[in-house]
């Protein structure tokens, strides 16, 4: 099982309310544009949803998180078997960036950068106003990237819900002490 728990793994606020992780992934970068872009791949690790690469189009992101790991872990209180939000593609780049809206926060840009065999992804989520949401995206996203990153390396996730409920822990020093 891995837990990517090493210091630079971990999300930074680059602005009060902006999140910022990056993340060295086994290329190549189509690769890692396909996991982001195509429904059955991106379902494997964050949600599912058909994403047509153009501005303006919807994205209908479908997260099933019980499915990513197998077990899942402990799924913590007051989260649902499935959540669904309606995004938009907002710039495109492929397979350099993407950026979509992301419900009430300002959006999330995802860059990939070739370094060497390998791919630096660079996972940007703006204007996360509310404490408690930023809380959660910033252990979201980093649990949901450890899912990936053991997926392109071919080794096993640790258990989705329970890394999401250590990592929620370890931002909420972070972030707030």
């Amino acid at each position: 099982m891995t837990t990517m728990l090493t210091e630079n793994n971990y999300g930074v606020l680059t602005e009060p309310a902006t999140l910022t992780i990056t993340r060295l992934l086994p290329g190549p970068v189509d690769r890692i544009w396909s996991y982001l872009t195509d429904s059955e791949l991106r379902r494997q690790w964050l949600a599912a949803g058909a994403m047509e690469q153009s501005v303006g189009a919807p994205v209908e992101l479908v997260w099933r998180n019980d499915e990513l790991t197998d077990p899942p872990g402990a799924r913590p209180e007051g989260f649902g078997d499935e959540h669904r939000m309606t995004c938009e593609v907002v710039a495109v780049d492929a397979p350099h960036s993407l950026a979509i809206s992301w419900g009430s926060t300002g959006g999330v840009t995802f860059t990939l950068r070739e370094e060497g065999d390998d791919v630096l992804l660079t996972i940007v989520h703006s204007r996360v106003e509310d404490p408690s949401v930023l809380l959660n995206v910033s252990a979201g996203w980093h649990s949901h990237v450890d899912v990936l990153e053991a997926k392109l390396r071919g080794t096993t996730p640790a258990p989705h819900w329970d890394n999401f409920a250590q990592l929620r822990s370890v931002y909420a020093e972070r972030l707030f002490d």
